[in-house]
């Protein structure tokens, strides 16, 4: 009776096990499958390969897309939803030679990536005709026609030949992921403001399986360049991003796994640029004020940027400092009587540092202004101190970033200010000079 159970239960098994398979002609070698969250990818198996042939049978994995990644940087992007996969292919050129004999899933997928690759081409450059051509011209006409025949292709597409079973995963990714279709007679500025209006219109904040994919990433990209303008200095374009991604992330927080996959790759992607200020601003204001529960896996600067928020934001006391000058002598915060006292933590060879240290000697109020270098090795600490005639009290903790007063104070980067109050608590936490000569005038 157990033998005939057991043989039953192998027979089920069989039957609901999905298969992965790919003949790929010139191949030899080893491949691996991984999981696609935005851009990170998370490592699931490896793949069984024997004569120009891949196989994999399904360990429960969760729908969503994947990537199976071969030798000499070479990929194909999977749509996996419970149901069987035949691909066939050439090594040589995977993508171009891909050929999908069974998986209807990867078939609209792949039909998308080419029609909306098209249909993004195809309408940035019929737009620019209509908006720049004589109305009066046949041609024009003509093209406004050609608009409204990819248009209409392209919509056909999206909302009724990928939507026959619109609770697939499939659909549910494309749905979300179309791009917007803009209305003809417009001038560029109102082709922008639609963009901006209109580009999330469809995404599904609330639909937690798209997080296992590239979806959220790629419309918050998109979403982005609409108010990207290389005229802008950095700090006007901060702003603007700041506006995109107050909008992006209030439409994430419907779901909380969604609002927490978003902001993880938008501190990522900003990281990535040297957008410092945007980083804080989205720990400050959502992370913070959220208590958001982040990826372990974040860097280390940043889980320190999450930990300085909380722990010395704004109105809180900071810790004591006990540490030598370069002259011997003990400087404790705690007994400073001063009514405001700036704390700035540098390096002699950061190229910030070297810009602002020499200018705090300009300051003429009455604030005590403490410069705490993070060198390891005495002497570059010393000849910077010379070099710059840095005329406040200097100390130094040896131990650098893996001293007490980094860790203390949760830096990540150099130079970080702290001006304080007579209490020692925090006043404010400017970034630029120009930030902190505002704050002393108040």
């Amino acid at each position: 009776m157990v033998k005939i159970f057991s043989l039953f239960l192998l027979i089920q098994l069989s039957l609901f096990a999905q298969e992965l398979n790919i003949n790929i002609v010139n191949f030899s070698g080893k491949a691996t499958l991984h999981k696609i969250e935005g851009e990170k990818l998370t490592f699931i198996d490896s793949l069984d390969t024997d004569n120009n042939s891949i196989s994999y049978v399904n360990k429960n994995l969760k729908n969503g897309l994947y990537k199976i990644i071969f030798a000499h940087n070479k990929w194909l992007n999977i749509v996996y939803d419970g149901k069987n996969i035949k691909l066939k292919t050439d090594y040589k050129n995977i993508l171009d030679s891909l050929k999908i004999l069974k998986s209807e899933s990867n078939k609209l997928y792949y039909k998308f990536l080419k029609l909306n690759k098209d249909y993004k081409t195809k309408t940035e450059l019929l737009n620019i005709i209509i908006t720049h051509y004589p109305k009066e011209d046949d041609y024009y006409k003509a093209t406004q026609t050609k608009l409204a025949s990819v248009q209409k292709e392209y919509d056909n597409f999206i909302n009724i030949e990928s939507q026959e079973n619109p609770k697939l995963f499939i659909a549910r990714y494309i749905k979300s992921a179309q791009l917007p279709i803009i209305p003809q007679k417009i001038s560029q500025q109102e082709q922008l403001n639609f963009l901006k209006n209109n580009s999330l219109k469809n995404v599904n904040f609330d639909d937690i399986e798209l997080i296992n994919s590239d979806v959220f990433a790629n419309k918050s990209i998109e979403y982005l360049t609409y108010f990207r303008n290389p005229q802008l200095p950095k700090e006007l374009l901060e702003q603007k991003f700041m506006k995109a991604v107050d909008t992006l992330l209030h439409k994430a927080k419907i779901n909380i796994f969604v609002y927490q996959h978003l902001t993880e790759y938008l501190i990522d992607g900003f990281k990535k640029f040297g957008f410092d200020k945007i980083i804080d601003y989205i720990v400050e204001n959502y992370v913070v004020k959220d208590d958001l529960c982040l990826d372990e896996t974040l860097e280390n600067s940043i889980e320190k940027r999450i930990e300085q928020s909380k722990i010395l934001a704004k109105g809180r006391k900071v810790p004591n400092i006990l540490m030598p000058d370069k002259n011997g002598k003990v400087y404790e915060l705690f007994k400073s009587n001063s009514e405001k006292t700036l704390l700035v933590f540098y390096s002699s060879e950061c190229p910030h540092c070297k810009e602002l240290l020499p200018k705090l000697k300009e300051i003429s109020t009455n604030v005590e202004i403490i410069a705490i270098s993070l060198d390891t090795k005495r002497e570059d600490w010393l000849n910077f101190v010379e070099k710059n005639k840095l005329n406040f009290t200097n100390i130094n903790d040896p131990n650098g970033w893996n001293g007490d007063l980094a860790t203390d104070f949760y830096i990540y980067a150099t130079p970080t200010m702290f001006l304080l109050d007579k209490d020692k608590k925090i006043i404010a936490k400017p970034t630029k000079y120009i930030e902190l000569l505002k704050h002393l005038k108040n």
